[in-house]
């Protein structure tokens, strides 16, 4: 029997029925798996090894989602707490929404090739940002990323049409907004507000400045889900009026989506890079044939995906993880090996 652990904000907050987190716990626990939860402050080093504070979330199998998570939160109002070594666990989920906790990757880093990680932490930090996309330039959207208020004016001037402003290590759509040098008013307030500009330049925040793809407003976008770089789903997201951002937390509206010769072209690209860098359970973000984002520290979209094609997505994520945990255990092989 597996011990698999959730590291994770507060499950007290979420909505089970639409969280990926969710979902994936529920198969676990259906498949008679010893389930556990943690939050990033619940780990600490004792003697040497990375130790965490853990509530053990298995109940009763077969109940609704619902009712499953009604039963878990149960178990984290209990004051029992278990002490156990990372390394005891077979898989651990590092589901936290972003900003990423460097402090936690530094904890987990020394044993993250004892236990597999989804994703990796050396991986995660790697590409939480979204400067990651910069890996794939010849399948981006024009970016530029600056802390300098009169570089990026002039980028924008430049440009002519539309730009988007993006926080690199931002969220859910929170502060991205699109500009152009057509409403120049706000244009140096915004800039400076982004970029902090009243600080000394070398504590200033870099910011993205991206190209507008104007399909966007029509067609919406695309959330594909991959894993180990290999197509798991994908769903369409169109904005509502009065907004371009496309993601589902901005209050975008969702739909079924099938994916196009272009779009698999962009994951093939992507694959090799994924894979080598334990980035295992992806979400990426697709505009037209343009990849705009890649997401690697939550990503979501099981519910959904599996409303519009009947499907059960995480299914397929756990069998993925239980053949990586018995060909480590037979070859004797690290557990975050790519391939």
């Amino acid at each position: 029997m597996m011990e698999i652990g959730f590291l994770m904000d507060d499950l007290r907050q979420i909505d089970p029925v639409w969280e990926t987190t969710a979902y994936i716990m529920y198969e676990c626990n259906q498949r008679g798996y010893s389930v556990y939860f943690l939050e990033p402050h619940d780990i600490y080093i004792r003697k040497n090894k990375v130790v965490a504070r853990m509530r053990q979330i298995t109940v009763e199998q077969n109940l609704s989602i619902t009712e499953y998570w009604n039963k878990l939160i149960q178990c984290l109002d209990k004051e029992e707490l278990i002490f156990e070594t990372v390394t005891d666990l077979d898989v651990l989920f590092l589901r936290k929404d972003p900003p990423l906790l460097y402090e936690t990757m530094e904890f987990l880093g020394p044993v993250s090739d004892k236990v597999f990680m989804i994703n990796n932490t050396i991986g995660q930090v790697n590409g939480n940002s979204k400067a990651y996309i910069l890996n794939f330039p010849d399948i981006i959207p024009e970016t530029h990323v600056s802390r300098d208020p009169r570089r990026l004016r002039k980028i924008i001037d430049d440009f002519g049409g539309d730009m988007v402003i993006k926080p690199l290590h931002g969220h859910g759509g929170h502060g991205v907004i699109k500009v152009s040098n057509r409403e120049p008013e706000n244009l140096n307030s915004l800039i400076n507000y982004y970029v902090h500009a009243g600080k000394p330049y070398p504590e200033r925040t870099p910011i993205m400045v991206q190209e507008y793809i104007k399909s966007v407003k029509d067609d919406g976008d695309v959330r594909i889900l991959l894993l180990n770089g290999d197509v798991l789903g994908a769903m369409g997201r169109q904005s509502v009026p009065g907004d371009f951002r496309t993601n589902v937390h901005a209050g975008a509206r969702a739909f079924k989506h099938v994916i196009t010769p272009a779009q698999m072209n962009i994951c093939e690209i992507i694959k090799p890079k994924l894979i080598q860098d334990g980035l295992y359970f992806v979400g990426i973000d697709v505009i037209g044939d343009k990849l705009v984002e890649v997401n690697c520290v939550s990503p979501g979209g099981i519910p959904r995906i599996n409303l519009f094609n009947n499907d059960k997505l995480e299914s397929t994520l756990v069998d993925f993880i239980e053949e990586k945990i018995i060909a480590s255990k037979q070859g004797n092989l690290s557990v975050n090996v790519a391939g």
